[in-house]
């Protein structure tokens, strides 16, 4: 009787740890999806009025929350308020080369791919609520 309740138990711990594996790698597979699909569009700087703007963009494992400071046209500041990465925490040395290039679409940071993309679409989003109107 006694051997019966442990096989069981051991027989229920294992099924609920393949049950815990499959929801972590589609999380996973979900993912690498939402990264692969992101696309980053440059925002026209001179259209984006002086201010400071917060941006985000969360792909289920990773997400980032920046804080844009744009002056004249320029992006002057960037900080990253939070950035939920896995092995990613080098890319936030992005920022930097988005505001020494006035330009988002900057290169990844070697081995921090996935949260460089992350970032830099953060920052688009918070660009893009910085726009005015098309002059005419």
């Amino acid at each position: 009787m006694r051997m019966r309740s442990l096989l069981t138990a051991g027989a229920a711990c294992l099924l609920a740890g393949l049950l815990c594996g499959a929801v972590y790698l589609k999380r996973v597979v979900d993912y690498q999806r939402a990264v692969r699909e992101t696309r980053i569009e440059e925002v026209d700087l001179s259209r984006v009025s002086d201010g400071t703007y917060t941006g985000e963009y969360d792909t289920g494992l990773v997400s980032a929350r920046v804080e844009v400071r744009v002056e004249g046209g320029e992006i002057m500041d960037i900080r990253i308020l939070e950035h939920k990465n896995e092995r990613g925490g080098p890319a936030e040395a992005v920022t930097e080369a988005i505001v020494s290039q006035q330009r988002i679409e900057v290169d990844a940071v070697s081995g921090a791919t996935n949260s460089s993309t992350i970032i830099k679409k953060a920052v688009e989003n918070a660009l893009r609520q910085g726009l005015t109107a098309p002059q005419s």
